[in-house]
């Protein structure tokens, strides 16, 4: 395993990093690294061969320069501007050894093919036809002034050292066009793995899957989930108090906690609206302890809130207070649209899970009936009565005081999951 890794950070090194490199210039780097070295590397076994001086030279002036092109695009980011220096280059080097070693009696002209696929892979802002039109009238020109002035050409001294080079020249054709289609399958496969993680970074795995399969995700009815809905108490006055940079860093750090306690107590983050934070369990794949998930999730929201409050306030800086409501109930669930998807939720449990947030008190996760009726084995609950909620009448809600004696741990850290799961198996 460390081995790969070593690999993969050497490798990165040298072609450059995915995450900042696009493929077009990573496979730039790539293929001007091993021209100019496999050149560089020829000039070993031009001893060999008739003319040696001249294919000598052929290849040191061509693998410095293509070296130099991967010094330029690698570490002087100039490889916008090398294309069509790289293609010349290719074009001027298969011409010198075309008449300098047998032309169509030697090997150099099958270099044609994947000098061909080189460039097209690494076009750029270049017309395809124009690219083409370059290769071939390159190739037809060569055939057509050999067959006029075969006496241009220089070739081996002897037939074994003529099929010695065609030989060579033809499997060495074969490995090198080999070679670009794993360098094309490993940098297509880093950009794929780049695609599927930003696609699972916004969906689902499950409903990513179904959306790349079928272009269209079917909305599901889930009869009992746990939405959770969290709010910063008194945001507007704190966003007039602090520059947009502070407040969204501010606002940026406590969501990446909350997506990392979301994504711990296997729930599912569905959508940030401005300072509010929506997250649910038993979605997309149902379960039967999504309701403890979501108390868990919000009893750990609340315990980093107030940590974060308490170091706020001995650095004397704004203090964040959070209101959390949390409602079980039956939605829909799936993506709607084409363009910019999000994984949603819809349902009136939805509106009553918002109005167990806005009903709530700052530090306390605020439950509904429902889901005190799903928890009430597992935690401590103070009723609260009957609430006042917007557009839905008097409510019975709860505070979690926290998880019941019997089953804490020694320590007062939270129970893994695992536990309750155990426990809660005659509802599965």
């Amino acid at each position: 395993m460390r081995a790969s890794v070593y690999f993969s950070k050497c490798l990165n090194y040298l072609i450059g990093d995915p995450k900042v490199t696009s493929l077009e210039h990573r496979i730039f780097n790539t293929i001007s690294l091993i021209n100019g070295s496999l050149n560089l590397f020829a000039t070993l076994s031009v001893v060999y061969l008739g003319n040696a001086v001249i294919v000598f030279l052929a290849n040191f002036i061509s693998g410095t320069v293509l070296l130099g092109m991967y010094y330029l695009s690698r570490f002087k980011n100039f490889y916008q501007a090398l294309y069509w220096p790289f293609n010349i280059t290719i074009l001027l080097y298969l011409s010198s050894l075309w008449f300098f070693n047998s032309g169509t009696l030697g090997g150099n002209h099958y270099y044609f093919i994947p000098a061909l696929v080189i460039a097209i892979v690494m076009i750029q802002n270049q017309s395809l036809w124009f690219v083409y039109l370059i290769y071939i009238e390159a190739s037809f020109g060569l055939l057509v002034l050999e067959y006029f002035h075969e006496d241009w050409l220089s070739g081996q001294e002897t037939r074994m050292d003529r099929y010695i080079d065609l030989a060579v020249n033809f499997v060495f054709v074969q490995i090198f066009t080999s070679w670009i289609i794993l360098i094309l399958r490993k940098n297509l496969n880093i950009e794929r793995k780049k695609s599927d993680d930003l696609l699972l970074s916004i969906l689902p795995e499950s409903i990513a899957e179904e959306l790349k399969r079928t272009e269209r995700v079917i909305p599901v009815r889930h009869e009992s989930i746990s939405i959770l809905f969290t709010d910063m108490a008194g945001f507007t006055k704190l966003a007039e108090t602090m520059s947009p940079e502070d407040l969204v860093e501010s606002l940026d750090a406590c969501f990446r906690k909350f997506d990392e306690l979301v994504a711990k107590h296997k729930m599912e983050k569905i959508k940030t609206i401005g300072d509010a934070y929506m997250a649910a369990g038993g979605i997309p794949k149902s379960n039967s302890t999504h309701a403890i998930d979501a108390v868990l999730c919000g009893l750990e929201m609340q315990e980093f809130m107030g940590n974060l409050e308490d170091s706020k306030l001995m650095k004397n800086e704004h203090i964040w207070e959070l209101r959390l409501g949390i409602h079980s109930g039956p939605a829909v669930a799936g993506v709607v649209g084409s363009q910019k998807f999000v994984y949603d939720i819809w349902g009136d449990s939805v509106n009553t899970a918002s109005r167990l947030e806005s009903s709530g008190i700052v530090g306390q996760v605020n439950i509904s009936q429902s889901t005190y009726d799903l928890v009430t084995d597992f935690f401590d609950c103070s009723y609260r009565g009957k609430v006042s909620a917007k557009n839905k009448g008097d409510m019975d809600m709860y505070y979690v005081l926290g998880i019941k004696k019997d089953l804490r741990e020694s320590s007062d850290s939270f129970i893994p999951n695992s536990v309750f799961w155990e426990k809660y198996g005659k509802l599965s």
